[in-house]
């Protein structure tokens, strides 16, 4: 299983312009909705929102991996957004959160879902991956260099 099965180029975005989670959160809604025609923004934001509400996917070293499950979808949907300046996302070490991938999956996939959350973060885990994503200037970069991490994983 790999990430790139999930996220397709137009659901990378280069530079987030959010200071807040909650700006985030409507941002990566607005993407999916625009890009993936059968969703619904305000469903998706009700969904990572009330995952939110159980604790901060903002799980350090500058990462977020907000997630949810929502019915009407039918296979697991990848977004990946970075903010150099970074965004306030109450993460457990209090640090701006730069790297963003926001997992939507269907909910009867959980195994998919738990495999790719745990995917992710054996990804972001390298120190230097996570560098060449700050310093990448386009979303085409991006997204081959998640496929470039996600094929040698």
């Amino acid at each position: 299983m790999k990430i790139t099965d999930y996220l397709a180029p137009e659901l990378v975005i280069a530079e987030l312009e959010a200071e807040t989670k909650d700006e985030a959160l409507r941002s990566l809604a607005a993407r999916a909705a625009s890009v993936m025609s059968e969703l619904d923004e305000a469903e998706i934001l009700k969904v990572i929102k009330d995952r939110e509400a159980l604790g901060s996917t903002g799980i350090g070293h500058g990462i977020a991996i907000p997630h949810g499950k929502m019915g009407g979808i039918e296979e697991v949907i990848v977004l990946f957004a970075r903010s150099r300046k970074g965004v306030e996302f109450a993460a457990v070490d209090g640090d701006p959160v730069k790297l963003i991938f926001l997992l939507l999956a269907p909910e009867n996939a959980a195994g998919t879902h738990l495999k790719l959350l745990a995917r992710i973060s054996r990804m972001l885990k390298g120190e230097e991956f996570c560098h060449k994503l700050l310093e990448l200037d386009t979303a085409e970069e991006l997204y081959a260099a998640i496929r470039a991490e996600d094929e040698n994983s």
